[in-house]
């Protein structure tokens, strides 16, 4: 009898609403599509820095990935040329992206705690001008900010490219939604009720729970300022004022009567890609740093 109400008693029906294993072929497709666009990114980089060790003859002569035999050669061509005019391009680029990055992220993160952490009349509309500024390209404001430079005395100046470069919509953006979740109310509550005042609790509590922010904000305007082109192209005039993009231009518009400058310009492609890889490497350890913290307070 026991026999028989077990081989007639029904299967359980399965729970609705619990969630399928996914398949691993579900996966296959997002995988494909990320090596594409790695391949996309990463090709030209890699051919950039291959093409860099060749020789005039070699680089001109077949198209491969296989390394030339001339990278000693047009690394001392290339800083040797202009009389030293690729480091001054250098340097220049460090004083612009360095100094404008470290400004705009003060500027940002100060900006951004403030719309995230204190309620004052128009707190919206300032932020809704931030986010139409996140949508507004940056090749609209160009020739502006080149009239208003020209009108205060500033073009062809340092001053011309740095002061743009210090207000940037997205870094107040992302500090105002980074400080909204990073930054407790109770926190700032319990400082207040220690008798801190409000610049201290910014610069003691505040400050340091936005240092992984920061840190974003810092690589993302370094990155973007290093990488400008239109700003200085036509804010300077004098070529020992010009970042490493405007100098490369003027190489290769140049190498149409003189090839020979267009491997040193390849070349400086390339060596202008090492600072931004040593950036990134120096900086993940904050954001790994973050990671575990947050690990550990779960």
């Amino acid at each position: 009898m026991a026999a028989l109400d077990t081989a007639t008693t029904p299967a359980p029906a399965p729970v609705r609403g619990r969630p399928h294993p996914r398949r691993p072929r579900a996966k296959v497709l997002p995988t494909a599509v990320l090596l594409l666009g790695a391949l996309y990114c990463l090709v030209p980089v890699a051919w950039v820095l291959v093409a860099s060790t060749k020789s005039r003859g070699e680089l001109f002569s077949t198209f491969t990935f296989a390394p030339g035999t001339g990278l000693l050669e047009n690394l001392r061509d290339l800083f040797a040329y202009g009389d030293g005019a690729f480091p001054l391009w250098a340097a220049n680029s460090l004083v612009f992206a360095g100094v404008g990055a470290v400004l705009s992220t003060l500027v940002s993160t100060a900006f951004g705690y403030a719309l995230a952490k204190y309620d004052f009349p128009g707190r919206n509309a300032i932020f809704y001008a931030v986010l139409g500024g996140v949508l507004l390209p940056g090749i609209t404001l160009a020739i502006p900010q080149y009239l208003l430079m020209t009108k205060i005395g500033l073009a062809g100046t340092y001053w011309s490219v740095l002061l743009p470069s210090i207000i940037s919509p997205f870094g107040i953006y992302l500090s105002r939604v980074y400080a909204g979740a990073a930054v407790p109310d109770e926190t700032m509550e319990a400082a207040r009720i220690d008798g801190a005042g409000e610049w201290r609790t910014f610069t003691a509590i505040g400050l340091p729970m936005l240092l992984p922010g920061m840190v974003t904000v810092f690589m993302l305007q370094f990155v973007g300022i290093w990488n400008n082109f239109l700003l200085p192209f036509v804010m300077l005039s004098d070529e020992r004022h010009y970042p490493l993009t405007v100098g490369l231009y003027t190489l290769l518009a140049k190498g149409s009567g003189e090839p020979a400058l267009y491997s040193l310009a390849i070349v400086g492609a390339a060596v202008s890609i090492v600072p931004l890889i040593a950036l990134l490497l120096l900086l993940q350890r904050f954001w790994r740093v973050d990671l575990v913290s947050g690990g550990l307070k779960g």
